[in-house]
């Protein structure tokens, strides 16, 4: 039967959730340089619109409607066709159609993720080819492979809230685009530092209060599961950012804002795929290790000139990948509600499927997403030209400026 307080919960997670996409699109907007503000911006909040269509015409049938061996799911319900009032299969507490919208913001905002690995060099309408291909063919077959009864869940494998569908996902597609799309080209003097903090500040805000819609609406229900979730949740992001301020304050004898809230950021998408499955310790030393790793990931993407732009691959690929693996090894029966110790409580297969799960994951997601951009690249070039490159996509995109001084 429908429970009034669990539907209640789920949308007003779904609405924090959907509150992530703005949150992101100033997030990014801020760090890019000024003469790219718009453009990184629209390519967040057209997600919005261009996934939903998606979403609603075949990508939640596709998601969790039947199987088709493992991998992907049938038609049955195209069109939202039988998802309504009455509950669905995936949360019987609830009305399919609170399952449906939690569901579609989580799609809206994943391939937005990838957006600032090649901020500043992509056009605007190759972005929108990628938009849609991305999503059918990377995060709805991942989507039914790990919550829609596909052959990761076949396997055993867990993710709470989304480290494998959602950021190991965009963090190893953005990884395969930096390496399809190539390095931006700087003109010479020109600056390179973020044009707006304050802006990077609201987004991470934002992001931060929608991450407990994100991680805690996960549980589908009002109960103690979402509640460990949530703490788990303000744990792990708290301590990723002070680990990583701390890490860049002794290496550089100052204390850099940007870098708290990229630790921020690393910590909360470590925890997603644990929030609701390991202990309250666990979460503390989740947030140090994502602070940490995550920062090395950074400096090891800077030796190798990956021109990762806004670091995707460090604090969602390395972020996401991570927490799975963590989930394998802190996992604890007496926490959740899915039947899984980790290594730690002496179950080492369990341990060994998320590991493997992780992994495929992330070798999937980078695979697709760059023969995407490279098919796409053969019939008209994903990347703008030098000059306008130089000039700015925001010229590109529109006669719009985002800061009119006079």
């Amino acid at each position: 039967m429908i429970n009034a307080g669990d539907t209640a919960f789920v949308l007003i997670s779904a609405a924090l959730v959907a509150l992530m996409t703005p949150g992101l699109a100033f997030f990014y907007g801020g760090l890019v340089r000024r003469k790219n503000f718009l453009a990184i911006m629209m390519q967040s909040f057209v997600s919005m619109g261009v996934v939903t269509t998606i979403w609603v015409l075949v990508g939640y049938s596709l998601a969790f409607s039947g199987d088709v061996g493992g991998i992907i799911g049938n038609l049955d319900w195209i069109g939202l066709r039988h998802v309504g009032a009455e509950p669905g299969p995936w949360a019987p507490h609830i009305p399919a159609a609170a399952h449906f919208v939690f569901q579609e913001m989580f799609a809206i905002i994943t391939p937005a993720l990838i957006t600032g690995a090649f901020a500043d060099r992509v056009h605007f309408k190759s972005y929108l080819k990628f938009l849609v291909l991305w999503s059918l063919l990377v995060y709805i077959p991942l989507v039914h492979w790990i919550w829609g009864g596909g052959f990761l869940a076949d396997w055993g494998a867990l993710d709470f809230a989304g480290g494998m569908v959602v950021h190991t996902s965009a963090g190893f597609a953005a990884l395969a685009s930096v390496w399809v799309v190539g390095s931006r080209k700087f003109a010479p003097g020109e600056r390179t530092l973020p044009h707006n903090v304050a802006f990077v500040a609201l987004g991470t805000g934002l992001l931060w209060f929608g991450w407990f819609g994100f991680n805690a609406g996960s549980a589908l229900e009002a109960n103690g599961v979402a509640a460990q979730a949530f703490v788990n949740t303000d744990i792990a992001g708290s301590i990723a950012m002070c680990t990583w301020l701390f890490i860049t304050w002794w290496k550089n004898g100052k204390p850099s804002l940007v870098g708290a809230f990229t630790g921020a950021v690393a910590g909360l998408a470590c925890v997603t795929p644990t929030a609701g499955y390991v202990p309250t310790w666990a979460a503390f030393f989740i947030g140090v290790l994502a602070g940490s790793v995550c920062y090395l990931a950074v400096v090891f993407r800077e030796r190798r000139q990956w021109d990762d732009a806004l670091d995707v691959w460090a604090a969602h690929g390395v972020g996401g990948l991570m927490g799975t693996i963590l989930l394998g090894a802190f996992a604890f029966l007496s926490v959740n509600a899915a039947g899984a110790d980790g290594l730690f409580a002496g179950n080492a297969k369990f341990f060994g499927i998320q590991v493997a799960s992780a992994f495929l994951v992330a070798a999937y997601a980078f695979v697709v997403t760059w023969l995407i951009l490279k098919v796409l690249d053969r019939f008209e070039p994903v990347r703008v030209p030098d000059d306008m490159e130089q000039k700015g996509l925001d010229s590109e995109m529109s006669e719009e400026e985002a800061y009119v001084l006079s």
